[in-house]
């Protein structure tokens, strides 16, 4: 504890308070969430990262209850506060990115933020950074020192190629791990360059991945007493999803190839062009959904056809089986051919925009977009909290705040115990 900042001690148990959920959270319909019944209620988490994976991870958190604090710095807020499109002066996915999150500025570079951030740490859960690695360490706030403080502590740290080997220090963003990870040389079309998928799809599977980290060693902390790292590097989390590509190539001598809208060997499943011009898309290569397919198509004996058979022959005839499927598609407009596909059980659908998003019933349904209010928009249409828990689901508590800092006098008074006279010093040096 820092004695020359603590002014008075604090039960912090007191302090892991369940806000009031904000308009749409989302709930099975009747039931209400009584207070500490969100899983992860009485976790505090103090989230460093900026830009995506860092942030990311503390959402998934703070969607299933964690308090969790995000600290800026006093004189860099984080980049992700401009990101979407821009509106009253503000980015779009910013009250997605920081939702259910405590904002706090502290400057960690200078030795009074640092310990002030080792008082956070000993109320603390976990700790969230996404920083190049050795910064921690640089600012003396490396694992060792913050376990000093608090042997339960479990620190989440993600970066470009994780905590050891050559590549430690190399910076290292989500779109590097992408590429190195394996999944942008897959993606696009054969006589194009690799392209992107149309989201930060690295930076998601690191936070997916760290967040999976976060809960088994939370889940371990409660038998053993003890905290750990978390470490999750981007080219890997990117890597672990990239299914048989290595022992394809180590033990089959094959590398797989941009294709497209396809998969190898697999048929048919890829976008079909209709009559009124959109794309569904049908996936069919199971040998009992292509004889539903048949038949939904009005040709039935393509099922018991040797051609088409079974699943290598269909891999085999790939483009000629899926020109067959478009000759039928573009005789429909999009919802006529969906309405027979579903009729005969084939798995398809549009591909949507955020228009299709907006006005389907499934979503409306599944609480997939929630209306919250913001101090500056008004009614936000926010992102539902996926996976849906049938008992204690997520909360949607308040959307992500305007001003950086805005939350100092919750946490640095409530939490701490800072007094007046502290707070004003810290606020003149720049510390705060």
């Amino acid at each position: 504890m820092s004695d020359a900042i603590r002014t008075s001690t604090t039960d912090s148990t007191n302090l892991r308070t369940t806000a009031t959920p904000a308009s749409g959270a989302v709930r099975p319909e009747g039931e209400g969430v009584a207070a500490g019944s969100i899983p992860l209620d009485g976790i505090r988490v103090l989230e460093l990262g900026t830009l995506l994976a860092g942030p990311l991870t503390g959402r998934f958190l703070g969607d299933f209850g964690a308090e969790v604090i995000k600290i800026e710095a006093p004189d860099k807020p984080d980049p992700l506060r401009g990101w979407g499109q821009v509106k009253d002066g503000q980015g779009l996915y910013w009250p997605i990115a920081a939702r259910n999150k405590k904002l706090i500025t502290l400057n960690l570079r200078v030795p009074e933020g640092q310990r002030v951030f080792l008082d956070l740490v000993s109320k603390a859960d976990i700790v969230i950074e996404n920083f190049r690695p050795g910064t921690m360490e640089k600012w003396n706030l490396g694992y060792e020192r913050l376990a000093e403080v608090n042997p339960g502590l479990i620190m989440v740290r993600t970066s470009g190629f994780g905590q050891t080997g050559p590549y430690r220090e190399r910076a290292g963003f989500g779109s590097v791990g992408e590429a190195m990870g394996g999944i942008r040389y897959v993606t696009g079309f054969p006589d194009r360059p690799p392209a992107r998928v149309g989201v930060s799809i690295g930076d998601t599977l690191a936070a997916l991945h760290a967040t999976i980290g976060c809960l088994m060693a939370l889940h371990e902390r409660s038998r053993s007493g003890r905290g750990q790292v978390v470490d999750t590097a981007l080219y890997e989390a990117v890597f672990s999803v990239m299914e048989s590509v290595i022992p394809d190539y180590l033990l089959a001598g094959y590398i797989r190839e941009r294709q497209g809208n396809i998969l190898p060997g697999i048929a048919p499943s890829n976008i079909y062009l209709t009559k009124d011009d959109k794309y569904i898309v049908i996936g069919a290569n199971a040998d009992n959904v292509f004889r539903r397919l048949c038949q939904a198509m009005g040709e039935p004996e393509l099922a018991e056809d040797p051609r088409y058979a079974t699943h290598h022959a269909r891999g085999e005839r790939m483009e000629e089986l899926d020109q067959r499927i478009e000759a039928w598609t573009r005789t429909l407009d999009a919802k006529d051919a969906l309405a027979v596909l579903e009729r005969h059980g084939v798995p398809s659908g549009l591909i949507y925009s955020a228009k299709d998003m907006v006005e389907d019933p499934q979503y409306q349904a599944r609480e997939m977009i929630v209306p919250v209010q913001h101090p500056v928009y008004g009614t936000f249409p926010m992102p539902g909290i996926v996976p849906k828990l049938s008992r204690t689901p997520g909360q949607i508590r308040f959307p992500g705040g305007s001003a950086p800092g805005e939350h100092n006098d919750d946490v640095y008074r409530g939490l701490l115990g800072y007094s007046e006279e502290v707070l004003a010093r810290l606020k003149e040096d720049g510390v705060i």
